[in-house]
């Protein structure tokens, strides 16, 4: 078996992806890979998704998603979508169905380029989020930063898109916050046993907010599908949103944005685009990796 294997540095609003070709193989892209990787500015990233041959009848690939730190992911949004345009190119096709650790998700690349995610169901049940306490009501958990009296950032929404978010609710630009310092913090804090996403939200009107997020396992980022997703559904669940949004992702370079709806099915569906930057081979065992000369179409 070659050592080597085809890749594509890839965006999804900013968010770096790179889509890894595992069909055909055995064995996957490891920790050590993935870190490696990242330390690299050029192939920097946010998350690793790596295609594998299905493991379920009835799906096309199965997505085994890493973070820079080389932990396990179990949805990544941008990064699906970055998957679709990466095979549609490839194959012609415009509809495909991917099994992952968080379950299945079927996707399709519409005619405009933009490309349409079934992330499934949102979760809100406290132990399945999981949280560490008990809440009846997750639209509203007590978890606060800074003083008592005053705090900079209160009562989020917690829920699950495939893996924990916690969306704090602000009433200013999310980029004015400092993000990088809370983080952390809260990605790490006690209430989250399996750490967290934490995401700001500013709603803007009845259709649209403004969000920045912090990624678990990948720290800031320029963008984040589940977190969309999560921010959507709560804006709905709280009364501050109807179930269809735009999200501005402010992080974005462009500031791009994000359609997402929660259908009457209980399903979100998240819209968006994704762009090809380059392609190379690599090692998915050291990282070690070449950029292609030919900086030609989208393909694996």
């Amino acid at each position: 078996m070659a050592a080597d294997v085809q890749f594509a540095r890839m965006n999804g609003l900013g968010n770096m992806i790179l889509v890894v070709d595992m069909r055909g193989r055995t064995n996957t892209v490891t920790p050590a890979a993935a870190i490696a990787l990242n330390a690299d500015p050029a192939t920097r990233f946010d998350q690793i998704m790596a295609i594998h041959d299905p493991k379920v009848d009835g799906t096309d690939a199965f997505i085994d998603i890493l973070n820079c730190d080389g932990t396990k992911a179990q949805a990544c949004g941008n990064g699906t979508r970055c998957v679709v345009q990466a095979l549609a190119s490839e194959t012609g096709r415009k509809v495909f169905t991917f099994q992952t650790v968080a379950g299945i998700l079927n996707a399709v690349e519409h005619e405009d380029g933009t490309v349409s995610v079934d992330m499934g169901r949102p979760v809100f049940e406290w132990n399945r989020i999981p949280l560490a306490e008990e809440f009846y009501d997750t639209s509203r958990i007590e978890l606060q930063i800074g003083p008592i009296d005053a705090p900079i950032l209160h009562s989020p929404s917690a829920m699950s898109m495939g893996n924990p978010h916690a969306i704090f609710w602000v009433d200013r630009d999310p980029m004015t916050f400092d993000l990088d310092r809370f983080g952390p913090l809260l990605e790490n804090h006690p209430m989250f046993p399996e750490k967290a996403n934490i995401t700001l939200a500013q709603v803007t009107s009845p259709t649209s907010m403004t969000t920045r997020t912090w990624e678990r396992g990948a720290g800031l980022t320029l963008a984040c599908g589940s977190a969309a997703c999560s921010a959507g559904v709560s804006g709905a669940r709280t009364g501050r949103t109807g179930r269809k949004v735009e999200i501005t992702v402010a992080s974005s370079p462009n500031r791009g944005k994000l359609t997402i709806e929660w259908r009457d099915d209980d399903h979100v569906v998240m819209t968006g685009p994704a762009e090809w930057e380059w392609s190379g081979t690599l090692d998915p065992v050291t990282g070690t990796f070449r950029r292609d000369d030919d900086a030609g179409a989208a393909a694996l």
